[in-house]
C-alpha cells in the first residue's frame, strides 16, 4: 500500500507511507510542497502508486529510474517531489530490513553530529546584531543574517519609489540598486561589531538583475561571507561565471533546482561552493547522494535546502546524507514546534548549533497518525498558498 498523510495546522506537509507485506514493515518519506500538496498528493495516489503495488521494495535504484521516466516527461517540480517521498520512504523500507541506520547503508558517518546554520534578522543593523548575537550564544558559528523579509534593505516606501501616475500597488517597492546600496553597509557594520569571528551568509533570494548580483557579489568581498546565497534565480546561472572572474565571494545555489543540467554545469565547472537543493525536490536520497559525490571531485560542498515550509521527515533525510558524504558542507536549520514534533517520534534533535541523529534503523523517524489528523485543520488545508508577489515601482512583478 502506498498513501498520503496531510499534516501540520495548514496542511501542507505531505508524508508517504509504503507498507509492505511483511507484517509491521513500512517505510515514511516526505513529499511536501507547500503551495501544491494535494497536487502531490494526487500524483503519488492516483498516478505512480498503482504501478509499484507488488515490485520488489529492496529494488529502490530501479524504482527510481522508471519511475523517472513513467510519465516520459520528467524533472518537474511536483513529479520530483511525489518520486522524492517515494524515494526516502523505500530507503526507510531497507534500513529497516538492514538493522542499519541509513546513513550505515550510505558507507557510514563521516561525523559525529551535522552542524547547522541559524537564520538571523532584524528591523535594523541593531536588532539584527542582538539577534546574531543569541544565535552565538547557543552555539552556531555560521549564520544568516536578513534584514527583515527577503529582499530587505532594498524596499522603497511607494511615495518614495517614483511610482507612475497609475500605480498598481501602495506596496513598497523593491529596487535593485537600493538593495546593493544597504547590503554591503549591513556587513560593514556587523563585521565592525563581530569582527571575523562568526562565519556570516546572506540569501538574495533571486530578487536582483543579474548584473546587480555580480555587484552585490563584489561588493560583498571585503566582508569575507561563508557564502552568498541564491544571488541569481535558476533562469540566469549563466551569470555565475561572471561573477567568478570578478570576485571571490563564495556562491550557495540551488534551492530551486529541480534538473541536473542546472546543477551540473555549477558543480563541475566550480562556479558555485555549496549547492543547496531540497532533498525531496531532488528526487529523494538516490538522486542527492549521486549530487554529493559528484560536488566530492570538483570541490563543493553540500549545504541541502530546510527552510521554515519544509517537515521533519525531510529534515531527517538530508541529515542521513550529511552524516555519510564527505562533501558535506552545512545544514540548513529548521525549527518545528513541540506539537509538530510530537507527531514525528525519532526526530533529528537540534542543539547548540548541531542536528544529532538516533541510531534507530532505517529513517529513525516515524509518524503518530492519530495526531497528525488532530494537528491538521481541514478548511485552513482548503485555502491556496502563493510565494511573495514582490514588485519594482513600475509594477513589474520581481521574481524569486
Amino acid at each position: 500500500e502506498i498513501r498520503c498523510i496531510r499534516t501540520r495546522v495548514n496542511g501542507t506537509w505531505v508524508i508517504v507511507k509504503i507498507t509492505t507485506d511483511q507484517p509491521g514493515l513500512y517505510g515514511i518519506g516526505s513529499a511536501s510542497d507547500h503551495y501544491h500538496a494535494q497536487t502531490v498528493v494526487t500524483a503519488i495516489e492516483e498516478c505512480i502508486a498503482p504501478r509499484l503495488i507488488g515490485r520488489e521494495v529492496g529494488h529502490i535504484e530501479d524504482i527510481w529510474q522508471s519511475t523517472l521516466t513513467s510519465g516520459y516527461w520528467r524533472n518537474g517540480a511536483i513529479s520530483n517531489t511525489a518520486l522524492g517521498g517515494i524515494d526516502m520512504a523505500l530507503w526507510d523500507i531497507k534500513g529497516k530490513e538492514a538493522g542499519m541506520p541509513v546513513y550505515q547503508l550510505l558507507g557510514g558517518p563521516c561525523r559525529s553530529a551535522v552542524p547547522c546554520y541559524a537564520h538571523a534578522g532584524g528591523g535594523d543593523f541593531v536588532e539584527l546584531e542582538d539577534d546574531i548575537r543569541r544565535y552565538m550564544e547557543e552555539g552556531y558559528s555560521v549564520i544568516r543574517c536578513q534584514l527583515g523579509g527577503y529582499g530587505g534593505g532594498g524596499f522603497i516606501d511607494a511615495d518614495k519609489a517614483g511610482q507612475p501616475k497609475n500605480p498598481w500597488s501602495n506596496a513598497p517597492a523593491f529596487d535593485d540598486e537600493a538593495y546593493i546600496e544597504s547590503i554591503p553597509k549591513m556587513f560593514e557594520y556587523l563585521r565592525s561589531k563581530l569582527g571575523f569571528g562568526p562565519k556570516l551568509t546572506h540569501d538574495v533570494h533571486e530578487h536582483l538583475r543579474p548584473q546587480c548580483a555580480v555587484t552585490l557579489s563584489k561588493l560583498l568581498e571585503p566582508y569575507r561571507l561563508f557564502f552568498l546565497e541564491d544571488v541569481l534565480s535558476p533562469e540566469q546561472i549563466d551569470w555565475f561565471r561572471l561573477i567568478r572572474q570578478q570576485c571571490t565571494t563564495p556562491q550557495a545555489m540551488g534551492e530551486l533546482f529541480i534538473n541536473p543540467h542546472e546543477w551540473t554545469p555549477l558543480i563541475t565547472e566550480r562556479l558555485i561552493d555549496f549547492v543547496r537543493v531540497r532533498v525531496s525536490k531532488g528526487g529523494g536520497i538516490t538522486p542527492c547522494r549521486k549530487i554529493a559525490t559528484l560536488c566530492e571531485w570538483f570541490g563543493v560542498n553540500t549545504a541541502w535546502q530546510e527552510g521554515g515550509d519544509n517537515d521533519p521527515v525531510n529534515q531527517v533525510a538530508a541529515m542521513h546524507l550529511d552524516l555519510a558524504s564527505w562533501s558535506f558542507g552545512i545544514q540548513e536549520e529548521n525549527h518545528f514546534s513541540q506539537e509538530e514534533l510530537d507527531i514525528f517520534p525519532g526526530h533529528a534533535i537540534l542543539e547548540g548549533g548541531y542536528l544529532y541523529a538516533n541510531d534507530q534503523p532505517g529513517l529513525g523517524i516515524d509518524i503518530d497518525e492519530a495526531k497528525a489528523v488532530q494537528l491538521l485543520d481541514a478548511e485552513r488545508a482548503k485555502v491556496p498558498n502563493y510565494a511573495a508577489e514582490d514588485r519594482k515601482a513600475d509594477g513589474s512583478v520581481v521574481r524569486p
